[in-house]
């Protein structure tokens, strides 16, 4: 089932979108999905949302992420063994993940545009899976850690490829900028994937293909990434958690590729859709 978060000329709402259209839980029942998350009644609300016709078309809504104020953003880094390869230092495989925090205010919703900062034009895109936690977890074993997903989302882990070297020890600065990426356009419910080693994450840039890899090619899997985080962390209902980018981000390219203004990347991912932004210069300058 796909949950998603939205507003229409009667506010912000949320609920599940159809073939037909989006049926409006929010106006329905109240709450909002992130709360539903917290109350632990995700699999409830899927039971009351079967069946039930839609009241708007999905072309008459504007997308919102999809958790609206998380906890936490955390976002993996070099996790695809290709993508590691990509940087020809002839390192060995990392013993653990990397990783670093983002802001929510750091990516636009389906749809929308994300922005390229006047500080710099190395605005690069990174297709990723993100996921979704259902509940509370700390010190989880990775043998039921798949238990604490409630669904996936698409992630464009937008980077200001200059601002990342920054600092000798972080790239920070470089995911931070707002509405630099992108998340949606929903969370598919995790009953949905039958495999989670099978995933395909494309991304495409003006119609190009540029990003092409499955996570079978993950150095370090879902399950493995919720116990070894949930060891500091306390992973807690609407929490995300960015996955990693495939190898062929535009900083790869010789000259670097990077997104101008006109731009329109898709990042799309099986079992779960399709994310689109376009990108324009920041309106607020």
């Amino acid at each position: 089932m796909r949950f998603l978060s939205f507003s229409t000329e009667n506010g912000d709402s949320w609920g599940v979108a159809t073939n037909d259209g989006v049926v409006d839980l929010g106006a329905r029942f109240g709450g909002s999905l992130q709360e539903t998350l917290a109350e632990h009644q995700l699999s409830a609300m899927m039971d009351r949302a079967t069946g039930l016709e839609a009241d708007v078309a999905l072309d008459a809504i504007r997308f919102k992420t999809p958790i609206a104020h998380p906890e936490k953003v955390v976002c993996i880094g070099v996790n695809y063994a290709n993508r590691n390869a990509e940087y020809h230092d002839k390192s060995e495989e990392p013993k653990w993940p990397s990783l670093f925090m983002r802001t929510i205010d750091s990516f636009a919703a389906h749809n929308e545009a994300i922005w390229r900062p006047p500080e710099s034009h190395q605005l690069d895109y990174e297709g990723e899976i993100a996921l979704v936690i259902g509940k509370e977890g700390h010190r989880v074993p990775q043998e039921v850690a798949l238990d604490y997903i409630a669904g996936y989302t698409i992630m464009n882990e937008g980077t200001l490829r200059d601002w990342v070297r920054h600092a000798k020890f972080n790239v920070t600065q470089g995911k931070n900028f707002v509405r630099s990426g992108g998340l949606g356009p929903w969370m598919v419910t995790a009953d949905a994937i039958s495999d989670v080693n099978s995933m395909m994450v494309t991304t495409r840039v003006n119609e190009e293909q540029r990003q092409h890899d499955t996570t079978a090619n993950l150095m370090f899997s879902f399950a493995y990434l919720i116990s070894y985080l949930s060891t500091f962390f306390i992973l807690r209902p609407g929490d995300i958690i960015s996955t990693g980018t495939p190898p062929g981000a535009g900083a790869r390219f010789d000259p670097p590729r990077y997104l101008c203004p006109g731009d329109q990347i898709e990042v799309e991912v099986t079992g779960v859709g399709t994310l689109t932004n376009s990108v324009i210069d920041d309106p607020t300058v």
